[in-house]
C-alpha cells in the first residue's frame, strides 16, 4: 500500500520533556507570586508625598472642632 503511512500512528506523542514540565510548574507559581504582589500593593494605603514648592491644607486644631459641635448640638438634661 502506501509506506509513508505506516509510520503515523493515530496516538499522538503525550511525553513531554523537562522543560516543558518545568513551565507548567513554574507560570502558574510566578502567576501567584505577582497577584499576591498586586493584592498587596492595592491594599497599602496611599503614600502623602508634597511636591517641591506646593503647600498643605492647614490642619485646623481638634479643640475648634469640638467648640463647633457644642455650637451646633447643645447638651440636653436628663429627664
Amino acid at each position: 500500500m502506501y509506506p509513508y503511512l505506516a509510520s503515523v500512528s493515530p496516538y499522538p506523542n503525550s511525553a513531554l520533556s523537562a522543560g516543558q514540565l518545568a513551565l507548567i510548574a513554574v507560570v502558574p507559581v510566578l502567576a501567584l507570586a505577582a497577584w499576591l504582589i498586586l493584592v498587596f500593593v492595592a491594599d497599602r494605603g496611599p503614600r502623602h508625598r508634597a511636591a517641591a514648592g506646593t503647600t498643605s491644607v492647614p490642619q485646623q486644631p481638634r479643640v475648634q472642632e469640638q467648640q463647633e459641635q457644642e455650637l451646633e448640638e447643645p447638651e440636653r438634661k436628663a429627664a
